[in-house]
């Protein structure tokens, strides 16, 4: 089969006018196209798991062909380049653990990139580290704290991949001391949608060499370009890391003194709110259990630095926070105590999915609006009777909620639910906020963005689409970026 030769194969666009063209795809062709550069288990096409056509949250489904698991840069191109010349919809996925609907598939390809898992270089003399897309987050950690060094970005699946955390600017716990993933991207190898390898960044720590690119492709969610090699700044390994459990007899009590503790001048490197309600959820789908205080909303805390820092900051925050209203202030100087209480903050979104359908949201807001935002939350709760669990990144500004169905009839629950975010997002929109702090737009967002965003700066980010995808093939039906 030569380039120039188009396979009859049907994008979502199409879906309206012809829906029955994915299901009319010619599989056999595009394998054995495919096949001349690939071997035959690294393509999919019969039996596609479900698994492949999803996200973590498992209810939206897409279609696909192929699912085809490249394990070089040249594999990548290749693929990108046939898909190019056939205009095919492709794909891109890691680990799967995205929230919003990204790695949902619009009919093409599924460009599964999980193969793409080696640490390719270390280097102690610029503290940087050099990786392919599919390495977990949670190996990648592990291999450089064994040799000293540290890699900030914490979000809370550390079985989510480099170049998926990457995709979607992933924060987490940390973010508070340390930043967010975009702190600590120096450089990126990218496959563009026509196969073309360019390189973005490099290992200098400073860049004012033109428009900064690398930036462009971080939280771009696959629409861009596939991400095939990853540079990561590294930072020497704290000395002594020791976390904290704060009770408080109410949440506002609780959102109210992290703005106090901010201005403390301690330099907490986590500053997590969790509600009652929600740790309970979390004891029973872990089996762990909390240290006993009778409390509505807890802080954990982290501290890391000196010991002699550590020690200080500890001291100057239990001042403060009892000051504000904490009934308790508990050092979790035991790993498996403190292991346990993280253990379980990790797995609130799971926990909460495991008892009921529920929409995970993850408004950002500025520091000193976070009250009046989970405020404002409790009271929709009240007034709408939809559940609503709330914990976050206190210290950043990113409420985490969920919003739960319980047993809200289906039919009823998506009118409902669309109601409630709208005005969530509404909210966080009035007090300068954001609609994603970490998770990424995808599907689930779209329609919130597009309403927060001026039509001027929604063209600008499709012009830039554009540029990069002219056909459009990369990851379509998703964003905003599309007209």
């Amino acid at each position: 089969m030569r380039m120039n030769d188009k396979l009859s194969i049907g994008t979502g666009r199409d879906r309206e006018a012809a829906p029955d063209i994915r299901t009319e795809v010619r599989t056999d062709t595009i394998r054995a196209y495919l096949k001349k550069k690939l071997r035959s288990d690294q393509i999919l096409s019969d039996k596609i798991d479900e698994k492949y056509l999803s996200d973590a949250m498992g209810r939206r489904k897409g279609a696909a062909a192929l699912v085809v698991f490249p394990e070089s840069a040249a594999e990548v191109s290749f693929i990108m380049r046939s898909a190019w010349e056939n205009e095919l919809p492709v794909t891109p996925r890691g680990a799967g653990t995205n929230l919003t609907g990204a790695t949902v598939p619009d009919g093409g390809i599924v460009l599964d990139l999980s193969r793409m898992n080696r640490i390719l270089e270390f280097d102690p003399d610029t503290f940087t580290a050099t990786v392919e897309p599919g390495v977990l987050l949670a190996d990648f950690q592990s291999y450089v704290e064994e040799k000293g060094y540290f890699y900030p970005p914490d979000p809370g699946e550390k079985q989510s991949t480099i170049g998926g955390n990457i995709s979607t600017n992933a924060g987490g716990m940390r973010a508070v001391k340390y930043g967010v993933t975009r702190d600590y991207v120096m450089g990126l190898e990218l496959v563009k949608a026509d196969g073309t390898v360019i390189t973005v960044g490099s290992r200098n720590r400073k860049d004012s060499s033109g428009l900064s690119l690398t930036n462009l492709l971080i939280g771009s969610e696959g629409t861009l370009a596939v991400i095939t090699k990853c540079i990561l700044r590294l930072l020497p390994k704290p000395e002594y890391s020791v976390s904290a459990l704060v009770p408080f007899r109410t949440l506002r009590e609780g959102i109210a003194s992290v703005h106090t503790l901010s201005a403390s001048g301690t330099a907490p490197t986590a500053v997590e709110f969790v509600e009652k309600d929600v740790v309970r959820l979390g004891e029973e789908f872990t089996g762990e259990k909390f240290p006993p205080c009778d409390a509505a909303c807890y802080l954990i805390l982290t501290f890391d630095g000196s010991r002699t820092g550590v020690e200080e900051d500890l001291k100057k925050a239990e001042t403060v926070l009892r000051r504000s209203g904490a009934s308790g202030f508990l050092v979790l100087d035991e790993p498996e105590l403190a292991k346990r209480v993280w253990k379980i903050r990790g797995a609130l979104v799971k926990a909460v999915e495991a008892v009921s359908i529920q929409e995970p949201v993850d408004v950002v807001v500025p520091i000193d609006r976070i009250e009046e935002f989970v405020t404002f939350c409790s009271g929709l709760q009240k007034e709408t009777g939809i559940g609503m669990v709330s914990f976050g990144h206190a210290g950043d500004g990113n409420v985490h909620l969920c919003v739960v169905r319980g047993d809200i009839p289906q039919e009823r629950w998506e009118t409902e639910l669309s109601a409630v975010l709208a005005r969530i997002y509404s909210k966080a929109e009035e007090l300068g906020g954001l609609i994603s702090g970490e998770h990424g737009i995808g599907l689930a967002k779209k329609r919130y963005f597009e309403h927060a965003s001026s039509p001027e700066l929604l063209e600008l980010m499709r012009m830039i689409k554009q540029s990069f995808d002219g056909k459009g093939i990369l990851n379509p039906g998703k964003s905003y970026l599309e007209s």
